[in-house]
């Protein structure tokens, strides 16, 4: 077999144009993916700052410096990142009202417009960019094993689109 696997092969009647809609989409919920993931760098960021804050407390105590230690604990251990909130709500309020909402939608409109097939618009560039023939540029993982290494229309070592 030649070119994607089923679950990334367009539903009969899906247009170039849905497909470039529905990549567009996919690319949005990426970056919602990575900022999500940023999000959570934060939150662990901030928390590891908040310990390290109360480490800094005791060894000032330590070195006899308890005005200072004083300070830092009462202005800075425990403080909000952001007005009545720790990163922990920050989080949870981009997961309940961004996060979940976007890829409640992209899911939806993937199920409407292509059958749930995800990744449309890259595997159709995939396809559009691989050597066929060449064994470090086959459909799938398995073509590789086949004999002709994914040997089909224009199987040289020609690229083709």
């Amino acid at each position: 077999m030649s070119g994607p696997d089923a679950a990334h092969r367009r539903p009969p009647g899906v247009d170039d144009d849905t497909v470039e809609a529905l990549g567009k989409l996919s690319e949005a919920m990426e970056c919602v993916e990575v900022a999500r993931g940023h999000l959570y760098a934060f939150h662990r960021l901030s928390g590891t700052a908040d310990l390290t804050l109360g480490e800094a407390v005791a060894l000032l105590r330590d070195a006899g410096h308890d005005a200072l230690a004083d300070r830092v604990e009462r202005e800075l251990v425990g403080r909000n990142v952001l007005e009545g909130r720790w990163t922990f709500q920050v989080v949870e309020d981009y997961d309940d009202h961004y996060y979940s909402a976007v890829k409640e939608i992209e899911r939806e409109t993937r199920d409407a417009l292509a059958e749930g097939r995800r990744h449309l618009h890259e595997a159709q560039m995939k396809e559009d960019r691989r050597t066929h023939g060449h064994p470090h540029h086959t459909a799938t993982p398995d073509a590789g094993h086949d004999a002709g290494h994914d040997a089909g229309p224009g199987a040289g070592p020609e690229r083709v689109g």
